[in-house]
Protein backbone atom coordinates (compact mmCIF):
# COMPACT_ATOMS: atom_id res chain seq x y z
CA UNK A 1 0.00 0.00 0.00
CA UNK A 2 3.07 2.40 0.48
CA UNK A 3 4.64 1.66 -2.30
CA UNK A 4 1.49 2.56 -4.49
CA UNK A 5 0.80 5.44 -2.63
CA UNK A 6 4.70 6.90 -3.07
CA UNK A 7 4.44 5.54 -6.78
CA UNK A 8 1.12 7.99 -7.53
CA UNK A 9 2.96 11.17 -5.65
CA UNK A 10 6.27 10.66 -7.36
CA UNK A 11 3.85 10.06 -10.65
CA UNK A 12 2.16 13.18 -9.77
CA UNK A 13 5.40 15.15 -8.86
CA UNK A 14 6.95 14.27 -12.16
CA UNK A 15 3.95 15.27 -14.51
CA UNK A 16 4.88 17.93 -17.68
CA UNK A 17 4.14 21.29 -16.61
CA UNK A 18 3.89 23.91 -19.54
CA UNK A 19 4.53 26.80 -17.42
CA UNK A 20 5.46 28.91 -20.44
CA UNK A 21 2.47 27.96 -22.42
CA UNK A 22 0.63 30.90 -23.82
CA UNK A 23 -1.53 30.07 -27.35
CA UNK A 24 -1.25 33.17 -29.17
CA UNK A 25 2.92 32.60 -29.27
CA UNK A 26 4.09 29.09 -31.14
CA UNK A 27 6.46 27.08 -29.15
CA UNK A 28 9.38 27.81 -31.66
CA UNK A 29 13.39 26.43 -31.72
CA UNK A 30 16.15 28.61 -32.53
CA UNK A 31 19.54 29.47 -31.62
CA UNK A 32 21.02 32.76 -32.58
CA UNK A 33 24.64 33.37 -31.47
CA UNK A 34 25.19 37.59 -31.23
CA UNK A 35 29.12 39.55 -30.96
CA UNK A 36 28.12 41.96 -28.04
CA UNK A 37 31.56 43.57 -29.03
CA UNK A 38 29.57 44.89 -32.86
CA UNK A 39 28.45 48.51 -32.46
CA UNK A 40 24.61 47.38 -33.22
CA UNK A 41 24.40 46.06 -29.97
CA UNK A 42 26.04 49.06 -28.02
CA UNK A 43 22.67 49.35 -25.87
CA UNK A 44 22.91 46.68 -24.16
CA UNK A 45 26.27 47.03 -22.57
CA UNK A 46 24.81 49.52 -20.12
CA UNK A 47 21.51 48.54 -17.69
CA UNK A 48 18.45 49.05 -19.18
CA UNK A 49 19.76 49.27 -22.87
CA UNK A 50 18.09 47.02 -25.30
CA UNK A 51 17.90 46.02 -28.76
CA UNK A 52 15.94 44.51 -31.79
CA UNK A 53 16.85 40.88 -32.97
CA UNK A 54 14.58 40.61 -35.99
CA UNK A 55 14.17 37.54 -37.96
CA UNK A 56 14.44 35.43 -34.60
CA UNK A 57 11.70 33.88 -32.53
CA UNK A 58 8.18 34.13 -33.86
CA UNK A 59 7.86 38.13 -34.38
CA UNK A 60 11.42 39.37 -33.04
CA UNK A 61 13.00 39.60 -29.80
CA UNK A 62 14.10 42.48 -27.41
CA UNK A 63 17.67 41.77 -25.27
CA UNK A 64 17.48 43.81 -22.39
CA UNK A 65 20.25 44.49 -19.98
CA UNK A 66 18.83 44.33 -16.53
CA UNK A 67 21.37 45.13 -14.00
CA UNK A 68 24.59 43.10 -16.66
CA UNK A 69 22.05 40.22 -16.82
CA UNK A 70 20.93 40.20 -20.56
CA UNK A 71 17.16 38.98 -20.74
CA UNK A 72 15.27 37.94 -24.32
CA UNK A 73 11.97 38.67 -24.60
CA UNK A 74 9.57 37.63 -27.41
CA UNK A 75 8.64 40.60 -29.13
CA UNK A 76 4.72 38.94 -30.63
CA UNK A 77 1.72 40.83 -27.98
CA UNK A 78 1.57 37.66 -25.58
CA UNK A 79 -2.77 38.74 -25.09
CA UNK A 80 -3.83 38.55 -28.85
CA UNK A 81 -3.41 36.68 -32.40
CA UNK A 82 -0.68 38.66 -34.51
CA UNK A 83 -2.18 40.07 -37.53
CA UNK A 84 -1.22 43.30 -39.91
CA UNK A 85 -2.56 45.99 -37.69
CA UNK A 86 -0.30 44.93 -34.57
CA UNK A 87 2.27 42.86 -35.54
CA UNK A 88 4.99 43.09 -33.36
CA UNK A 89 5.28 45.23 -29.51
CA UNK A 90 7.38 48.63 -29.82
CA UNK A 91 9.87 49.42 -27.30
CA UNK A 92 9.12 52.42 -25.24
CA UNK A 93 12.10 53.30 -22.47
CA UNK A 94 11.97 50.29 -20.26
CA UNK A 95 9.14 48.54 -21.15
CA UNK A 96 7.42 47.11 -24.73
CA UNK A 97 3.64 48.75 -25.94
CA UNK A 98 0.95 47.27 -27.72
CA UNK A 99 -0.53 50.07 -30.12
CA UNK A 100 -3.47 47.65 -30.26
CA UNK A 101 -4.42 46.92 -26.77
CA UNK A 102 -2.39 49.93 -25.22
CA UNK A 103 -0.61 47.42 -22.94
CA UNK A 104 2.37 47.56 -21.14
CA UNK A 105 4.91 45.29 -20.25
CA UNK A 106 7.75 45.13 -18.10
CA UNK A 107 11.10 44.54 -20.00
CA UNK A 108 12.59 43.64 -16.23
CA UNK A 109 9.81 41.28 -15.50
CA UNK A 110 8.26 40.90 -18.58
CA UNK A 111 4.77 41.20 -16.39
CA UNK A 112 1.53 43.34 -17.79
CA UNK A 113 1.61 46.95 -15.98
CA UNK A 114 -1.63 47.94 -17.15
CA UNK A 115 -4.70 45.59 -17.38
CA UNK A 116 -7.08 47.56 -19.20
CA UNK A 117 -9.63 45.58 -20.35
CA UNK A 118 -9.14 43.22 -17.66
CA UNK A 119 -8.84 39.52 -19.63
CA UNK A 120 -5.35 39.66 -20.12
CA UNK A 121 -3.21 37.26 -18.85
CA UNK A 122 -0.47 36.23 -20.05
CA UNK A 123 2.91 37.57 -19.85
CA UNK A 124 5.73 38.32 -22.13
CA UNK A 125 7.40 35.13 -23.44
CA UNK A 126 10.94 34.83 -22.13
CA UNK A 127 13.61 33.08 -23.99
CA UNK A 128 16.77 31.60 -22.71
CA UNK A 129 20.32 33.89 -22.47
CA UNK A 130 23.97 32.43 -21.92
CA UNK A 131 26.74 35.03 -21.90
CA UNK A 132 30.33 33.38 -23.32
CA UNK A 133 32.86 36.03 -23.67
CA UNK A 134 31.77 38.54 -26.25
CA UNK A 135 28.91 36.41 -27.33
CA UNK A 136 25.52 35.74 -26.45
CA UNK A 137 23.57 33.07 -27.12
CA UNK A 138 19.88 33.26 -27.14
CA UNK A 139 17.85 30.01 -27.55
CA UNK A 140 14.57 28.43 -26.85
Amino acid sequence: MRLTLLLTVLLCACESSNVNYNPYIPNLKFDKTINLDLPLYDDIKFSSGSVELIGVGVCGIVLFNFNGDILAWEQCPPNHAVNSSCPKLNISGVQLSCECTQNLYSLATGQLLNNINHNNKYPLVRYRTERVGSSLRVYN
